[in-house]
């Protein structure tokens, strides 16, 4: 397997950066990036993306094999087969997606949200149990919102942790599309479009917030309950947790969509 060291590559980007003048943040503006991208770069953290390459190589200056390389080449020298073949080899590693790496994600996923799903488990059956016990609530009407809520978020947990398409079909980056459909799973943004920079982002936030809600939604049960609070007073306090928890949703959303 052909690796780029990452070290290497970060300090002579951060090298040829400020030779050039520019900032972190200049720099993310010419590429249509983050600033914070550029800095994972330089720190050694992560790669850019394969097809940034030409265009990074061509605003600072240098080739696209002194990139890869990490250090600058003497042009009249001649690079022997075998080197241009290794370089090839490493700037497709760059993109490469093998079945181990793939299987490696789900993999880690399934445990993420397998501890996540257990963990929400042993919450309500706590919660339904302390809160019937002391004949507070009905396990089986005053608790029917919770597990409804609950089953509605494992169901968008499972689909956008395991089955969501990860990479866009072409025209996304081509087109500005601010509607992404799959079967019955429709997610509609106005005012931004969809694209293979800030849908890995978008799914990512999606994931962990579905995540945080199933263990949340419990302990947001046991409180309210806990308070004493008039019926009308619940309602509006419920309604106003509901604005709350879509908000955070989708403000993150917009931010992560308008950002890369």
């Amino acid at each position: 397997m052909f690796e780029i060291d990452k070290k290497t590559f970060g300090s002579f980007l951060a090298e040829q950066r400020k030779a050039k003048g520019f900032t972190q943040r200049e720099l993310a503006e010419k590429l249509f990036i983050s600033d914070k991208a550029v800095s994972k770069w330089e720190r050694g953290l992560s790669m850019p993306d394969i097809s940034l390459l030409v265009p990074l190589a061509e605003i600072l200056d240098v080739s696209v094999t002194e990139l890869l390389e990490g250090k600058r080449m003497d042009q009249a020298s001649e690079i022997k087969t075998e080197e241009v073949e290794n370089i090839v080899k490493k700037a497709l590693a760059l993109s490469e997606d093998t079945p181990e790496k793939s299987m490696e994600r789900r993999r880690k996923r399934l445990l993420a949200f397998s501890a996540c799903a257990l963990f929400t488990i042993i919450e309500m059956t706590a919660v339904m149990w302390f809160l019937a016990g002391a004949g507070m609530r009905n396990v089986f009407s005053d608790f029917r919102g919770m597990l409804i809520t609950e089953g509605m978020l494992f169901g968008f947990g499972v689909y956008f942790w395991f089955f969501v398409k990860e990479k866009l079909p072409s025209y996304y980056d081509e087109n500005k599309i601010n509607a992404y459909s799959d079967g019955v799973f429709r997610l509609n943004l106005p005012g931004v479009g969809f694209n293979n920079s800030n849908w890995p982002h978008i799914i990512k936030y999606i994931r962990i917030w579905l995540a945080a809600a199933m263990v949340a939604v419990p302990l947001a049960v046991f409180e309210g309950a806990m308070l004493p609070l008039e019926p009308e007073t619940m309602i509006l306090l419920e309604r106003i947790m509901l604005i709350l928890c879509l908000a955070s949703l989708f403000i993150p959303l917009y931010i992560a969509a308008k950002k890369y």
